[in-house]
């Protein structure tokens, strides 16, 4: 392997070129392995793997047993510097992956024109030694992901962030990253867009303030010492806390105030946070501020709205004359087909309309911990949310549909254009319903978390509410109840289908003393079969300790898939990738006929399965491709 040090600061390797006809636009920090689309992979991704089988026994023992502790090389010529950066990016997930990706292994893949680079696998590899080489070699780098690199330094840290200006992407979660850690990135990394900072207990919430150009000053607090960040995504959950218990708050304020750009937040005290800026209660953050030096919450909000209100006139304006030149278009049929993903101008001047007397309007459009009280607030400020995450700690148990018809009215502002939501709550779903009825008709994503079932749960009526979901999650309590038994005669063709569900779990507590869940819930069957046969699509499926039986239930929807020769494929579980039956009744036969019905089929966990034997599943595992694991 020819091996080189460059001797000047500048030297390195020209970056190879795109290859042409790319059709995957990659975003910083979302770079993935993708997965073969049927049972035989591409060219492309066998060539990654036999060169991922092959890497050990060839350069990677070549470059430990002769260069590695011998050699500080900045960079290393070879056969890896010749590969685009895409697939050099590719490789290292891929390795990461299959835990191959060793320290000899990650040195020859810094190659210079690398753009995203992702440790969340293996921080154990993360050291300062490591950090140096990335900072001299990957100088180019758009995103980097050092979460759960719990032994670097904040100077470490420091010094290789200054060397990354082009960083669009950077994600420390879990990393000992403080106050000097994000002043440097203020300085040197001024394209930054997304910052993930959650669980790094060293940073308090003033420590964020730099972020958006609101810096501590002594003497005379300025509005702007430095210019803001151009982000648009933060997230800084359980982080250190403030020298008050308020902090939290009066920061988020702050940063919601000074970062113009931010359309996906996630921060302790965001919730009583857009509270405060909603009423226009600034008070009481005038200690805090005093403290740490700042600027009155009351003047950057006043510096705030002014920029607002410059801004929607300049909108308001180009609106108007776009309207005059050109009327007929509005009502073509490309602006209609957009109309479906997005609100009209109409819509969004509708909803700006409800916005508190401030004329306040941030840009948010993804936002985490948000409670039940500060939804009012919340759709006021934030008229084009598309995700949100609320967490509801008591149930106050206030009649059932009086609760659900106030989160409704909260959430109207966002009806049609909300496209995931996530609930922790922990009163019975059933309270639930009008508010998926109000907004589940955009919904693509729905997770619910900690709700109580009970036989009588409108499941079936949730699931009619979001025709559009591609994911759908719900970890709930069982019923506490027996249903008595009773012949349903409603046909296939009248209840709901998901055809777009690519992601399916269904999880129910249990008692760890109980070997077998308690079948109180037997209708959930037909819940089952519902989603079964009317997701074709189903990649993902978890179902966990079902208070119902199931093998039946995959047996009717393999029948089915079996005997409706009209249908076009895919049939009811033909695409399933991986499958979750923990602590259910489902018998080998069956799991055998889901094998052979989806070619893709990768993983199968039965564990706590007791119809299965070990006998059975040793059968299974030695004439089966697919990984079955049973305990």
């Amino acid at each position: 392997m020819p091996l080189f040090r460059a001797l000047g600061d500048r030297a390195g390797v020209k970056a190879q070129p795109q290859r042409r006809g790319q059709k995957v636009r990659r975003e910083p920090g979302r770079c993935c392995v993708s997965q073969e689309d049927d049972a035989v992979p591409s060219l492309r991704r066998a060539c990654l793997l036999n060169l991922a089988d092959n890497m050990k026994e060839v350069w990677v023992k070549d470059y430990a047993n002769n260069y590695l502790d011998h050699y500080s090389f900045r960079y290393i010529m070879g056969p890896f510097n010749l590969l685009p950066g895409e697939l050099v990016e590719e490789l290292t997930l891929l390795l990461s992956h299959r835990n191959q990706l060793s320290r000899p292994a990650l040195h020859l893949l810094l190659v210079p024109h690398l753009r995203d680079l992702s440790l969340e696998k293996c921080p154990g590899l993360v050291t300062a030694a490591l950090c140096g080489h990335i900072a001299a070699r990957c100088q180019g780098l758009w995103s980097l992901d050092l979460s759960g690199a719990q032994q670097l330094s904040s100077k470490v840290l420091c010094e290789t962030v200054h060397s990354l200006p082009a960083l669009r992407s950077l994600s420390l979660c879990g990393v000992p990253c403080d106050r000097s850690v994000i002043q440097t990135v203020v300085c040197h990394c001024r394209s930054l867009r997304h910052l993930d900072v959650s669980r790094c207990h060293l940073l308090s919430p003033a420590s964020l303030l730099p972020l958006g150009g609101v810096c501590p000053s002594s003497s005379s607090p300025s509005l702007r010492l430095s210019p803001p960040l151009p982000l648009s995504s933060l997230s800084a959950l359980d982080i250190g806390f403030g020298e008050q218990e308020e902090d939290s708050t009066a920061a988020a304020a702050y940063l919601l105030l000074s970062l113009p750009c931010l359309e996906s937040v996630a921060l302790e005290g965001i919730a009583q946070a857009c509270g405060l800026l909603e009423r226009g209660d600034f008070s009481w953050t005038e200690e805090f501020a005093d403290r740490e030096g700042l600027p009155h919450l009351e003047e950057v909000w006043r510096e705030r709205v002014q920029e607002e209100g410059v801004e929607s006139w300049a909108r308001k304006r180009k609106r108007e004359t776009d309207e005059s030149e050109d009327e007929e278009s509005m009502h073509s049929k490309e602006d209609e087909s957009e109309e479906d993903e997005q609100p009209s101008c109409s819509q969004t001047e509708e909803r700006h309309k409800v916005l508190s007397q401030s004329g306040l309007v941030l840009q948010l459009k993804d936002v985490q911990c948000v409670t039940c009280d500060s939804l009012y607030s919340l759709c006021r400020l934030c008229p084009d949310m598309k995700s949100l995450s609320v967490s509801i700690d008591k149930y106050e148990g206030t009649g059932g549909r009086g609760h659900g018809s106030l989160l409704a009215a909260d959430l109207q502002t966002w009806s049609g254009q909300l496209r995931r939501l996530s609930f922790q709550y922990p009163g019975p779903l059933g309270d639930l319903l009008l508010l998926f009825q109000v907004v589940g008709s955009s919904l693509t994503s729905l997770t619910l978390e900690g709700v109580k079932t009970s036989p009588r749960t409108p499941l079936l009526e949730v699931i009619r509410a979001c025709p559009r979901l591609r994911d759908l999650l719900i970890c709930a309590e069982p019923p506490g109840l027996p249903q008595l038994e009773y012949e349903d005669n409603q046909q296939d063709d009248d209840v709901p289908r998901l055809p777009n569900l690519h992601s399916l779990k269904l999880s129910f507590s249990h008692d760890p003393n109980q070997r077998r869940p308690v079948m109180f819930w037997m209708s959930l069957r037909k819940v089952l079969r519902c989603l079964l046969i009317g997701s074709p699509l189903l990649e993902k499926l978890s179902l966990v300790s079902l208070p119902c039986p199931l093998d039946c239930v995959l047996q009717d929807a393999l029948q089915h898939a079996s005997s409706d020769a009209a249908a076009s494929p895919p049939l009811p579980l033909g695409r399933v990738r991986r499958l979750d039956l923990v602590r259910t009744d489902v018998q080998m036969v069956t799991v055998r006929s889901v094998m052979q019905r989806s070619r893709r089929l990768r993983l199968v966990d039965v564990s706590h399965c007791w119809e299965i034997s070990l006998l059975q599943w040793m059968n299974c595992k030695m004439f089966s491709s697919v990984e079955v694991v049973w305990v």
